[in-house]
């Protein structure tokens, strides 16, 4: 059943990867077993969803080896997803949009939270747009029906998808896109020491960033440390040092970190510091 639904997201150009699955009592198919700390949502592949594929071959052959694997979509390709994980976070996604939801496809997921897909905004991953309320982009991935969840109960459609998905509220936009940075915006007098005091602040941020913010904290710094190796200010092989040292405090994996790190790193390099503007700081 994995299979077929896997090969169905395939068809309409979604990228998928298996994930590990929770047997019972909510053990994790992975050597970690009750000592995970995602059960039945981490990748079984090697560079994670960086391998997810739209290749039936592949595909098949994943699920012959992985028969039970949970269902994993890689967003940002064919969809984004608003990830609601509970009642406050539905209330709150309410209350943003006044009640009124686009009539695009919905998850029921395996905690009672829901999946919304939106049309691919270009956005990174966003935890904690409102309390309970998270955004699966570009960069990330979602189980999909019918992948169980640890509690035993398998995620299913509440609306399936049809032709073409909704676009984003602008309300809900506004919010992923967060504050404009401030007009007239000064320059850096010291850019070198700026660049290497960002460095110890972003490192000891991904090193306490709390479980379920740990992916999207290291992505984020390896984005804005990225722009100060693309302007020269600081070199790559001590942002990956110094950032792969702080994920590993933090209880990351080193497969999540080197796919994260590669990922965040080169878009901000794309991206470089730019230290024009007014007057002098």
């Amino acid at each position: 059943m994995s299979l077929t639904a896997a090969l169905a997201y395939a068809r309409h150009g979604i990228p998928v990867l298996p994930v590990h699955t929770p047997a019972r009592g909510g053990v994790c198919s992975c050597g970690k077993g009750s000592r995970c700390d995602h059960p039945g949502k981490h990748p079984l592949l090697r560079h994670g969803l960086h391998d997810a594929s739209t290749d039936p071959e592949q595909i098949t052959l994943w699920w012959t080896r992985w028969p039970r694997a949970n269902v994993g979509l890689r967003t940002g390709v064919v969809m984004d997803v608003a990830d609601v994980d509970s009642a406050e976070g539905w209330h709150g996604f309410r209350h943003l949009l006044r009640d009124e939801i686009p009539a695009g496809p919905q998850v029921r997921t395996g905690r009672g939270g829901r999946h919304l897909w939106f049309r691919p905004t270009g956005f990174g991953n966003r935890v904690g747009l409102l309390p309970g309320l998270d955004w699966r982009g570009a960069g990330g991935y979602v189980l999909a029906p019918p992948s169980r969840h640890a509690s035993g109960v398998d995620y299913s459609w509440i609306r399936r998808p049809g032709p073409g998905l909704p676009a984003g509220p602008a309300a809900l936009l506004a919010l992923i896109e967060g504050p404009a940075p401030p007009r007239g915006r000064r320059v850096v007098a010291h850019p070198d020491r700026y660049a290497e005091v960002a460095l110890e602040s972003e490192t000891d941020r991904v090193a306490r960033a709390p479980v379920g913010a740990r992916n999207d904290t290291l992505n984020r710094a390896a984005f804005a440390l990225g722009r100060f190796v693309g302007a020269g200010l600081l070199d790559a092989p001590t942002v990956r040092r110094e950032l792969t040292w702080a994920a590993r405090c933090a209880g990351l994996g080193p497969t999540e970190i080197r796919g994260t790190l590669r990922s965040g790193l080169t878009a901000g390099i794309r991206q470089p510091f730019d230290n024009r503007g007014g007057a002098a700081a």
